[in-house]
């Protein structure tokens, strides 16, 4: 499973050059420059751990984004079997992110309608302080959902012409 957020922000926390370039634009809710993510994603997918094979989740993002994907896979010889698109509401999403707290010691995930923690602000697992991540508001979550729908959402047409899509 490689998740482009969770590289991006484990960057983030370490403070290192890719996590501070990358840091600017998520939290106004934009997409990560392509030359950041491509060069991110394809050096992952050449480890070990992925000659079997690997579930990419949060890329591509962009058609310009999975035609380099399409290109590094056909040299090194691997096809997409499979891209599943799952629709949700918006006031679904919203609520969801808002919603969401993570444990500052053990990342574990709670969200204060649906999974809240037994005691507010503490971990179940560990008893570490629970925080919002600062792009978990409104108006960012908001404008990702409008950066999904300009530059995200064409890649249904994409896939689908592929023959590859899931709905």
């Amino acid at each position: 499973h490689i998740s482009t957020g969770d590289i991006f922000r484990k960057n983030i926390k370490e403070g290192t050059e890719l996590g501070k370039k990358a840091k600017g634009f998520i939290d106004q809710g934009l997409l990560v420059p392509d030359e950041l993510t491509v060069g991110l994603v394809t050096d992952r997918i050449s480890q070990q751990d992925c000659k079997n094979g690997f579930m990419l989740d949060g890329f591509p993002r962009n058609v310009a984004q999975a035609q380099h994907l399409d290109k590094y896979l056909k040299e090194v010889g691997i096809s997409l079997d499979k891209v599943v698109n799952i629709e949700v509401d918006k006031d679904i999403l919203v609520g969801r992110a808002v919603g969401r707290r993570i444990c500052k010691s053990c990342g574990a995930t709670y969200h204060v309608e649906f999974n809240p923690p037994k005691v507010d602000g503490v971990c179940d697992v560990c008893g570490g302080e629970l925080y919002q991540r600062a792009d978990d508001n409104e108006e960012t979550v908001s404008k990702r959902i409008q950066v999904y729908l300009d530059e995200t959402k064409p890649l249904v047409n994409y896939y689908s012409q592929e023959g590859i899509i899931a709905n």
